[in-house]
């Protein structure tokens, strides 16, 4: 007789053990199979974050409100999309103008960089050797136009502030007419990828040149500063974060980085222009340094020659992948997958 009536009752206890040994094997095996594909997602997870290696710490914060004017130093900075704000201070958020709306800068108005710029109760104040402080407020009159602005070809917004501003500019510049604008929140931003290839679409700035945000190391002007006969400030070169503790250049090789719970993404090494050659303290620009310093030992990879032209590497541009809030001090991690 087929299944477990022929059987006799001493084999009964056997079959028994035999089918719960069974179910639990099977058991045992697709708890296996389940703690594998956990591992397994676990892994992804962490992979996905990537494995955190501290390279250094934050020693200087800059923010530069108005385009080639002088930063201002901050201990705690919120990072936006469009790079540093405290407050109503926004990283090159305000700038000059030509009447036609190309945006000046300090390669062609050296004495840009002797503007101080502060900001308390709602107001945007600027003050510069020889001049009577201009107060700005940060809400302009929605009366005032707004101008379309433009540099490298690409466009961006911002608000006129205003006859006195444009005459306080243009009288300490001494020279053709200048104007003000301000970018305010919603207005068109300006897309680095329209002419600089290794940037994201997603990646946007006011005013500045093509990156929210500008890194170096301590170390790498230290070690540019020993190539020089006269020794330059890290404000040269106007980054955004300063680094402690690394090698010289080691910025170079931190594609991805955190900072706190900021993330940022490294786009490209910074192509270093006439700009860094003005004095920021005298706003007189030199004839040939650090440039040519620079140029005799920093070379862009021979593949990206096309995009740096003449202009060496220094300090790396970065986006933002994740926004928050930084400080002095903050461990700079690299991240690595």
């Amino acid at each position: 007789m087929a299944g477990s009536a022929g059987l006799s009752p001493r084999a009964l206890p056997l079959l028994r053990k035999a089918r719960f040994a069974w179910l639990c094997a099977v058991a045992a095996f697709g708890a296996a199979v389940a703690l594998g594909v956990a591992a397994a997602a676990a892994w992804r997870r962490r992979r996905a974050r990537g494995e955190l290696v501290q390279v250094g710490s934050v020693s200087e914060l800059f923010i530069y409100p108005v385009k080639s004017c002088r930063g201002v130093s901050v201990q705690l900075a919120e990072v936006t999309r469009l790079g540093l704000r405290k407050g109503n201070l926004r990283d090159r958020c305000w700038t000059v103008v030509k009447e036609d709306g190309r945006i000046l800068s300090a390669k062609q108005e050296p004495r840009l960089v002797l503007v101080s710029v502060t900001c308390e109760s709602g107001h945007l104040t600027l003050s510069a050797p020889g001049m009577k402080t201009l107060s700005i407020p940060v809400n302009l009159p929605i009366t005032n136009s707004i101008c379309n602005c433009r540099r490298f070809g690409v466009h961006a917004e911002g608000r006129d502030c205003g006859d006195e501003a444009a005459q306080w500019i243009t009288t300490f510049l001494n020279s053709k007419p200048y104007r003000m604008v301000h970018y305010e929140t919603d207005m068109k931003t300006r897309r680095p990828i329209s002419f600089l290839p290794l940037f994201q679409p997603t990646d946007e700035v006011a005013y500045a040149e093509a990156s929210p945000i500008l890194l170096i190391s301590e170390a790498s002007l230290e070690d540019l500063n020993a190539r020089l006969e006269k020794k330059i400030k890290i404000t040269n070169f106007r980054p955004n974060i300063v680094v402690t503790g690394c090698a010289p250049f080691e910025e170079d090789t931190w594609v991805e980085i955190s900072i706190g719970q900021v993330r940022l993404k490294g786009r490209m090494c910074c192509p270093r222009c006439i700009f860094t050659k003005v004095d920021p303290d005298t706003g007189i620009m030199d004839k040939k340094e650090p440039l040519k310093t620079l140029k005799s030992y920093r070379k862009c990879d021979p593949s990206e020659q096309h995009t740096f032209k003449n202009e060496p590497p220094f300090g790396w541009l970065y986006g933002v992948d994740k926004t928050g809030i930084i400080q002095v001090g903050d461990p700079v991690y690299k991240i690595a997958y």
